[in-house]
């Protein structure tokens, strides 16, 4: 962009300056929390569409459907694998679009599986590929978090970063709470009537609009897309190539703190996508759509707490104390499922919100970790080469938002992993135990990373 062009752009900052105390009491503070409100707003929009199929799946066989519990577990992992797959270029994205144009961009697209969705659900002839290809699309929502984290990161201080990212972060995932929240009760009504949405009378005499759980968040959409086109900006020294920012991947740390984050932010979207099926497994005689949503609201809330805690007492030692605390909780899930325990709902369920609590904070604390460690060594590397603090500085904030995107992907992965790892145990065994130890065992593992690779180095890597 030319320089008259940059001057004519009232949306483009080209002088940002966030460490510099004056400039961001004066001036740079109230931009940055504009920004980070809309940017909120879009990305819980964009959470609610990634986790539609964790709602909607559980209706299908009652629409006239008649999926399988393993076809139906497939349609709430698969946004969460492309949703990973497409981070890994949406993290990219920001350095190169800027962060306005994209979040416009990537927001509004999501309208289209939206309004597939609800007119697929209608017909029950609908081909399990098509539900499929909606289900892909719906990972696009879940592939803006990525982007929408690295477009924060260049807003906030070093000393805001971990509430910044907090509160979007974990706000944001509250879209997986307020989806589940608002789903079981707009199925019910008939709001889409005047587009010729038709009830599917059920046993109890009530009527299912289905096509509601997904066409509500169509029009939300499109009014975030216009607030994040005139509110939002783009900021000038965020720019960088695809090439600039590839070489954060051969970093040891950036493959460290992913298997960190796998566990923990990974454990929360797939909690969040496979716990409504895995109940109704479980405790069929249970309504758990009127229950499933507080899981991921803990753990969104959480996660906000964990990003400011986090910058208070060290993202390291929060998480290891956390990863112990995720470790508890899932040997004492085998406790309260039926034939290896007690079969109590009540304690299952409150079990199960211990975990969402902990994948949720350690979401928060990690993240915190990822912004303080690159950081530092971004520094520390220029320095040693010989550049200047200015060069350090601006190549840290290009490095630290490429390694929150790529390690926000592999994060998702997690998404996939578990509803499928449920879905598979439940058709070998009847059960989902297997499951459950082999995420009793990665979380011991990532217990024992956190000690040895950061808890051991805590006065090098600070956090």
């Amino acid at each position: 962009m030319s320089q008259q062009a940059e001057k004519n752009n009232h949306y483009l900052l080209s002088n940002w300056k966030p460490e510099n105390t004056a400039f961001w009491e004066n001036k740079g503070k109230k931009i940055a929390r504009r920004n980070l409100v809309i940017s909120v707003a879009c990305l819980l929009l964009a959470f609610c569409v990634w986790m539609l199929f964790s709602a909607v799946a559980v209706n299908l066989n009652k629409v006239g459907f008649n999926f399988t519990t393993d076809q139906l577990f497939m349609l709430t992992a698969l946004p969460s694998l492309s949703g990973a797959i497409l981070r890994v270029p949406y993290s990219f994205m920001v350095p190169i679009f800027g962060g306005r144009y994209w979040t416009v961009l990537s927001t509004v697209i999501l309208i289209i599986p939206c309004v597939w969705l609800g007119i697929a659900v209608q017909n029950p002839a609908t081909p399990y590929a098509v539900f499929i290809t909606i289900a892909l699309l719906c990972g696009f929502a879940g592939a803006n978090f990525a982007s929408s984290m690295g477009n924060i990161s260049f807003f906030f201080p070093k000393a805001k970063q971990g509430s910044a990212l907090g509160i979007n972060g974990g706000l944001g995932n509250l879209g997986v709470s307020v989806m589940q929240m608002a789903a079981p009760v707009v199925i019910f009504l008939p709001m889409f009537t005047f587009l010729g949405v038709h009830g599917v009378p059920q046993e109890d005499g009530s009527s299912l609009f289905l096509a509601n759980a997904a066409w509500i968040w169509a029009p939300l959409l499109l009014l975030a897309t216009i607030a994040a086109f005139f509110g939002m900006n783009d900021i000038a020294s965020s720019k960088a190539t695809i090439a600039s920012q590839l070489p954060v991947l051969k970093r040891l740390h950036l493959w460290l703190l992913s298997l960190l984050y796998l566990a923990t932010f990974g454990s929360f979207i797939g909690f969040s996508a496979g716990f409504a099926m895995l109940s109704k497994t479980q405790f069929p005689d249970v309504n758990i759509l009127h229950l499933a949503f507080f899981g991921p609201l803990i753990g969104a809330l959480a996660r906000s707490a964990g990003g400011v805690i986090s910058d208070k007492l060290g993202g390291v030692r929060v998480t290891l104390v956390n990863f112990i605390f995720m470790a508890l909780f899932s040997a004492l899930l085998f406790l309260t499922l039926p034939g290896t325990g007690s079969g109590n709902f009540t304690a299952f369920y409150l079990v199960f919100m211990g975990l969402f609590l902990t994948a949720g904070l350690g979401s928060g604390s990690t993240f915190q970790m990822i912004a303080v460690i690159f950081r530092q060594i971004t520094v520390y590397r220029v320095k040693l080469h010989g550049g200047t603090d200015e060069q350090a500085q601006k190549e840290a904030v290009t490095d630290t938002a490429a390694a929150l995107g790529f390690i926000s992907a592999i994060g998702a992965v997690g998404g996939f992993f578990i509803p499928k790892a449920f879905g598979t145990s439940l058709a070998m065994t009847g059960s989902p135990v297997g499951a459950m130890k082999v995420f009793l065992v990665f979380y011991i593992v990532c217990v024992f990373v956190t000690w040895l690779v950061y808890g051991r180095r805590q006065k090098h890597v600070k956090s």
